[in-house]
């Protein structure tokens, strides 16, 4: 028996809809659908590939740009109307549900209700998206929130639940998928694959065959693919910022920053790819010649944090490329979107498959870490992120003894002598500690200050702190978002706790900003600081600031180096003798002088002790990805031949 609809125009055959018209496949193909109950055929449906997606996106994107702008009144009449029409053809409705599903009638018609009420339900919602007032501390100010819808110019960048291996984009082999959200609203965002070890392997794989003809390229060739790649990330600013802020929470102008620092990562190696020199070396054997080739170290597994989802992977893959290696990056659990959009314009860009591989994974990131420094194809490890788990990867990479480069934690000291400039110390400060929240590896964490400027500073550093808005990340004026997870909230609040417990006084900020979500917290700057506090010598990762005071050089420099760890340091004076002196004696990799902002792709980036060892960026990062091969061609001594 073929079921009959009262409106035989409901059913719908070898079309979909895309940009308001029924359109077939551009293939021409199509696909059966048959009763589960009988096996026959019902009718059929356009095969659609990507060239079709990709057309729908697009229209939706044109769509979204008036769209956005409708009243939430209209949108709402849109919705009720479509809610009417629904249930004014539910008869209709539930013989196709039950056609082609095979459901009983009643749970069909059940269903066609259900469905409805969606739409019920959020025709009603739709006038009621409420932003929030905000107490100010700044008197005179006002603060308020909006609700925007969050759109991407070119939907397709991103990327739900697919990796990059091997040139596709492909699901876990486990099908399973963990779920990524907004810090600032704690609403899922999308959900990315759990690659487990299998998935990971074959990523390696991948990554191994295509190194075999991508080391062959010339540098010129290498470095016309990073420029591309480049030139895609500067056009796709907009989506990459959004993106960012979205995952990450900082707010759009850092997070607008943060693209262009990572693209210039890609525009600086896309220079250097043409410039790998080796050495004529003189030899102290008679007619013998040296000379050295620096040649890719082969395929390199890339670990990178959450907190710059863009300019950690690009300052990865971009010297690794420029070299001829080949790659496969692990993205991170709270900002995997940032990468995978990344590899989409990499794909775009024309990178060969299989030369640069992204996987993603939450609850099985150990089991992921593991199969990149246990396989012996992989024969270099970059990691950036904790100390500890630094230590762990080193460990599992004995056991092949791979090259490895290591940017692991921080506890920067920020030091300003009384002979600075405490106007712009308080600016370093504030740019050094506070930028993104607190969340990097070279914000300051020990801020002291030498007696004579110490009440001076304070009351000036203080004022500054208070004038910062928290807030969503999209919010206009916003200049801090949220910490990234609720487990950072905690790490501040007990440095904050403990550093009042033992005699520290709060002067600014202190707790955590409800109103906003679950994740936000109030800067804080802490006065009165000692070194038996937790903050002296654990690094917080959050908007807190504690100053400590010093009489003498010796002094600050024991209390600044009396740390296992050694990433940045800064400090501020006027004194050029002082300058040299206390960079050469600080133990840390980098310093900023009469500065709170080191970073630069033209720059070297590292530390020493337990920060980790190895350069990012520079001339120095290329190194990290090649190896050295001599040749030493004898019998050259000869006369010339008459």
């Amino acid at each position: 028996m073929v079921p009959k609809l009262k409106d035989p125009s409901l059913l719908k055959q070898d079309v979909c809809y895309v940009n308001g018209e029924w359109i077939k496949a551009k293939s021409g193909k199509t696909f059966d659908v048959t009763d589960p109950a009988t096996g026959e055929k019902i009718a059929s449906c356009p095969e659609f590939a990507k060239a079709d997606t990709d057309a729908a996106i697009a229209a939706a994107a044109t769509a979204f740009e008036t769209f956005r702008t409708k009243t939430g009144r209209e949108r709402s009449k849109l919705l009720r109307k479509w809610y009417d029409l629904l249930m004014e053809n539910a008869e209709d409705l539930t013989t196709l549900i039950t056609w082609e599903n095979g459901k009983p009638v009643a749970d069909a018609k059940g269903e066609v209700t259900y469905a409805a009420n969606f739409f019920e339900w959020f025709s009603e919602e739709a006038p009621r998206i409420y932003g929030d007032t905000i107490p100010s501390s700044v008197p005179g100010n006002r603060v308020w929130t909006i609700k925007e819808p969050v759109g991407l110019k070119d939907p397709s960048l991103l990327k739900q639940d697919v990796c990059y291996v091997n040139g596709e984009w492909i699901k876990a082999k486990s099908g399973k998928t963990f779920d990524v959200t907004d810090p600032a609203t704690g609403e899922k965002i999308a959900s990315c694959p759990e690659f487990a070890k299998a998935d990971t392997d074959a990523a390696i794989a991948a990554a191994a065959t295509a190194f075999e003809t991508f080391r062959t390229k010339t540098g010129r060739e290498r470095s016309k693919l990073l420029r591309k790649w480049y030139d895609l990330l500067m056009e796709n600013a907009e989506d990459l910022t959004t993106l960012i802020t979205w995952e990450n929470g900082k707010p759009v102008a850092d997070a607008k920053g943060e693209v262009t620092y990572a693209a210039n990562f890609f525009e600086w190696f896309s220079e250097e790819a043409p410039r790998i020199y080796g050495d004529t070396i003189p030899s102290s054997v008679p007619g013998n010649r040296v000379w050295t080739i620096k040649e890719p170290v082969g395929v390199c597994g890339l670990i990178t944090p959450w907190n710059f989802p863009a300019a950690m992977i690009t300052r990865k893959i971009g010297p690794a490329l420029a070299t001829g290696c080949t790659v496969v990056c692990k993205a991170p659990g709270e900002t995997p979107f940032t990468s995978l959009a990344i590899a989409e314009l990499g794909h775009r860009a024309g990178i060969p498959k299989g030369v640069v591989n992204i996987v993603t994974a939450l609850d099985n990131t150990p089991e992921v870490g593991e199969a990149l420094t246990a396989n012996p194809t992989v024969k270099k490890i970059s990691f950036t992120g904790s100390t500890n788990v630094g230590k762990l990867l080193m460990r599992q990479c004995a056991g092949t003894l791979k090259k490895m480069s290591m940017e692991l934690g921080g506890n920067a000291p920020f030091i300003v002598f009384d002979d600075a400039d405490v106007d712009a110390a308080v600016a370093g400060a504030v740019a050094s500690k506070f930028r993104s929240s607190g969340q990097t590896c070279v914000c300051a964490n020990r801020i002291y200050v030498q007696s004579g400027v110490y009440d001076e500073f304070a009351d000036k550093f203080s004022a500054k702190v208070r004038e910062f808005k928290v807030g969503n990340g999209f919010d206009d004026g916003t200049t801090h978002g949220p910490l990234i997870h609720d487990r950072a909230v905690d790490k501040v609040e007990a440095h904050i706790r403990d550093a009042e417990r033992k005699g520290g006084k709060v002067v600014v900020g202190g707790g955590k900003i409800a109103r906003l979500g679950a994740n936000f917290y109030e800067p804080t700057v802490i006065t009165g600081m000692t070194g038996d506090m937790a903050m002296a010598s654990e690094e917080t990762f959050g908007p807190v600031a504690g100053l400590f005071s010093f009489d003498t050089e010796d002094e600050v420099v024991k209390l600044a180096n009396a740390t296992n760890v050694g990433l940045a340091g800064y400090f501020f004076s006027r004194d050029i003798q002082r300058v040299h002196r206390i960079a050469e004696h600080l133990e840390v990799g980098m310093v900023g002088v009469n500065t709170g902002l080191i970073s630069d792709p033209a720059s070297p980036f590292g530390g020493v002790k337990e920060s980790g060892f190895g350069r990012e960026g520079s001339l120095y990062g290329i190194s990290e990805y090649q190896v050295t091969k001599m040749v030493t061609y004898g019998g050259m001594g000869q006369p010339l031949q008459k």
